[in-house]
Parts: C-alpha cells; structure tokens; sequence
C-alpha cells in the first residue's frame, strides 16, 4: 500500500467529514477531551482495516481484523485514551512512557503514540504483530517499540501508563507492580459474560485504587505466542 495525501485523508466514507461526524458521536457519548477528539479525527482508521471494511471505518463499532481479533469500537478506545492523560498537563505530551497489551491491528497503539514520548506494545499473535508494525513505519510512527509476545518476557520497567486490549478474569499484580507511583492501569476485567472496563492508580509503592467505569467486551487476556 502506498500512503499518499489523498489515501491518508480518505474520500466517500473515509473522508474528513465523516470523521468530524464521527468526533460528534463521542461527543455525545461523553468524550470531552478536545485532545483525545482531535486525535480521533485525525487517525486514518480506514488504514487499520482490511479493504472491504474501509467504508465503515468511521462507525462507532468494533470490526474484524481476522485470528478471531477486533479493532475496538472507537468511543472505547477514546474512552480508554481519554483515561489514561486525564489530570496531565495540555501544553505537552502527557504521558513518558507506556505499555500496551495487545497491539492488534495498531489503532489504539497510533493513538497512544500521540500522546507519549514511547510507546511499548506487546502482541502474541505473530501475523497481527507484523501487520502494525509495518503499517506504524509507513505512518512514520518512530517512538513505538513492538514486541512479540504475552507480555510475561517484560522486564522491571515501569510505565506512567499501560493499556491491555485483552480481558483478564481480575487485575493481574504483575502489571500494577510495573505502574511508576501516579501511573495509570485501564483494561478490561471479568470473563466472556461480564466484563468491566476498569481504571487503577498507584497511589504510593503499596497503595492503589481501584474504579469501574462501564461494562464491556473484549477478548480473554491469553498466554503463548501464535506463530
């Protein structure tokens, strides 16, 4: 594929206006951040999904990227985005550094770039993982590092933010540990019946807390790469 002007802005369905009626959407739904709006807007989603899905790109649903994978719904993921730099500052980038957990097509990972100084995204399905990185490099995205994997190689690292796209049955210790004091956790946490979206701050080295935001639906958190 080569990224032009034209492929980048889109057209029809894929065109500026349709985002903007998009932006309106999660307006309307809650999302207030111009930021987070702005940057919604400005994500050309249509590249994110295979061709026949690109005219409904600018829909608030989630959509298939093939290996039993989505693409999240876009009030999700500004909801998820919008969690994560709330209470940081608007004359810079927000966050430092940030982990992400299931990099899927790379969508929310483009929109994490946006607002941190690195990004670390970790997928354990092989082809998914090839698919976004190529794609992040044809965006020209280069504070973004991919990673192959389930997430259990991580190292000490600490993250003022980490986002998984994968449901866990509850909030895994592993990853509160790796959140720097006053970071940030959202994921998704219950199992296929009942899941909540889910918002955790460190508040000190043993204290967190702890807020469920609204229920979701994602796919299970799963261990093993998928070559």
């Amino acid at each position: 594929m080569t990224l032009n002007k034209e492929t980048l802005q889109g057209k029809g369905m894929t065109s500026l206006r349709t985002r903007q009626r998009l932006v309106e959407r999660l307006t309307e739904k809650g999302i207030s951040d111009i930021r987070v709006l702005e940057a919604m807007r400005d994500t050309p989603r249509h590249l994110f999904l295979d061709e026949a899905l690109s005219s409904r790109a600018y829909e608030d649903l989630a959509l298939p990227i093939g290996y039993q994978q989505t693409i999240s719904q876009p009030y999700i993921v500004a909801k998820m985005t919008e969690s994560l730099i709330s209470e940081q500052s608007l004359l810079e980038v927000p966050l430092k550094n940030t982990l992400e957990i299931g990099t899927g097509c790379g969508y929310q990972t483009y929109l994490l770039s946006v607002f941190s100084k690195k990004v670390t995204t970790i997928e354990r399905i092989e082809a998914l993982h090839e698919r976004a990185k190529k794609l992040l490099k044809q965006l020209r995205v280069n504070n973004v590092d991919f990673e192959l994997g389930d997430g259990g190689e991580l190292d000490d690292q600490k993250f003022d933010a980490i986002l998984s796209a994968a449901a866990p049955l509850e909030v895994p210790l592993s990853l509160k540990h790796k959140l720097k004091i006053g970071g940030k956790l959202i994921l998704p946490v219950g199992n296929s019946n009942h899941q909540k979206l889910t918002l955790v701050k460190r508040l000190s080295k043993n204290e967190y807390s702890e807020e469920q935001i609204e229920d979701v639906l994602f796919v299970p958190l799963l261990k093993g790469v998928v070559s």
